[in-house]
């Protein structure tokens, strides 16, 4: 009887190493530039999320710029509108996918179309039949739609128009998708015109979903857990757990023993733990959104990196220990700070509202040096909030 090898033992410097390779935070800019850039990251990462807060530029641009360091706006909206490249969907949050990637997403909005979506329960067919025949006609946004009743909200994030809910319920449904978008204000079109197709492409299948899964987080991730597969996903945790035993039996993944993760189990490619030789150059600075894939699962953040961020825009004032939006700062392959910034679009300067050293940024060795690093990179981030 084959005995099961014991797990790799891995340090948290060499896991968050890997990680920063994985998310590709270990170079200056891995993608290129352009559109075909947007399209590359995105592909890359599996997903980049969208969130309305804009205190400073709003987390899906954020998070392209961190890996792009050329990025404009419009390279996303060409890349959406376009190229086409990319399209929203539903991954843990609202995010930006690859186009390449439709499929694996089609099943679940089949489901919403068969079995409807909890959060727009209120949608009546009358409301549905109505945007429909709108957006047959052509594109539109919320705005083309004067005769709205405003009604009471079922949730917070809902909009009180009925036909905004009915818009958003088609989308989840896949009958409708976001062809472009100006600031925060979508425009909606047909699923099929916007994409030339003449009827959706095959869905996945349910094995094919369950690998797409592990194959984006091994990926992004470098070295996973069954929590950051699964992120927000709890009903494809046993799926996903079956495939990582068959793969390590197969010996395509290697069980690794992450210092600090206790009983928490961790795997990892073995072509990533050959690769696992140099480290960061310390002469790298990013400024990374809260939302971004490196900082959006906090607890795993907080093992790799030993760095526990805190998201206080819903926490009263007096009890905010980094700020209203703090942002972490990452110098190598730590994260050494955390800035509460906001952006002054009218007066056109970046304001520092709270700077908090935090990990090895609280040593005053070298610290000089380390703030003079971080400085140089918020004046690159300025740039980025101020540009057109």
């Amino acid at each position: 009887m084959s005995r099961t090898p014991k797990p790799f033992p891995l340090s948290t410097t060499q896991a968050r190493q890997m990680w920063l390779r994985a998310q590709r935070l270990d170079a200056r800019a891995p993608f290129g530039e352009g559109a075909r850039a947007v399209a590359d990251a995105t592909a890359h990462l599996g997903y980049v999320q969208i969130d309305t807060i804009n205190v400073i530029e709003r987390c899906h641009h954020h998070i392209l710029y961190s890996r792009i360091p050329s990025y404009r706006r419009a390279d996303l909206r060409l890349a959406q509108s376009v190229d086409k490249s990319v399209f929203e969907y539903w991954t843990h949050a609202l995010s930006y996918v690859p186009t390449n990637d439709f499929r694996f997403f089609l099943p679940a909005m089949r489901e919403h179309r068969r079995d409807g979506h909890k959060w727009y329960a209120s949608v009546t067919p009358a409301d549905m039949r109505k945007v429909m025949r709108l957006v047959r006609a052509g594109p539109l946004t919320i705005r083309d739609i004067e005769d709205d009743v405003l009604t009471e909200k079922e949730h917070l994030w809902q909009s009180r128009k009925p036909s905004k809910r009915a818009l958003q319920l088609a989308f989840y449904t896949g009958v409708v998708t976001i062809s472009e978008r100006q600031g925060m204000l979508k425009t909606y079109e047909l699923m099929t015109r916007h994409f030339g197709w003449d009827k959706l492409p095959k869905p996945a299948s349910t094995k094919d979903i369950t690998a797409y899964l592990l194959d984006r987080a091994l990926r992004s991730q470098g070295v996973v857990s069954l929590d950051s597969v699964c992120h927000l996903d709890a009903p494809s945790k046993k799926a996903v757990a079956r495939l990582i035993a068959a793969r390590v039996r197969r010996g395509e993944l290697v069980s690794v023993a992450l210092q600090g993760a206790g009983k928490q189990e961790h795997w990892t490619a073995p072509a990533s733990l050959e690769a696992n030789g140099e480290g960061i150059s310390p002469d790298l600075v990013h400024i990374l959104s809260p939302f971004d894939p490196l900082i959006i699962q906090r607890k795993r953040t907080n093992l790799f990196f030993g760095y526990n961020h805190l998201f206080e825009a819903y926490v009263p004032k007096p009890k905010r220990k980094f700020g209203y939006f703090a942002l972490p700062v990452l110098v190598g392959d730590e994260i050494v700070a955390a800035l509460d910034l906001k952006t002054d679009r009218q007066n056109k300067k970046l304001l520092m509202q709270k700077w908090t050293w935090v990990g090895n940024g609280r040593k005053t060795a070298g610290r000089k040096v380390l703030k003079q690093k971080i400085e140089d990179e918020l004046d690159r981030f300025e740039r980025f909030q101020l540009a057109d």
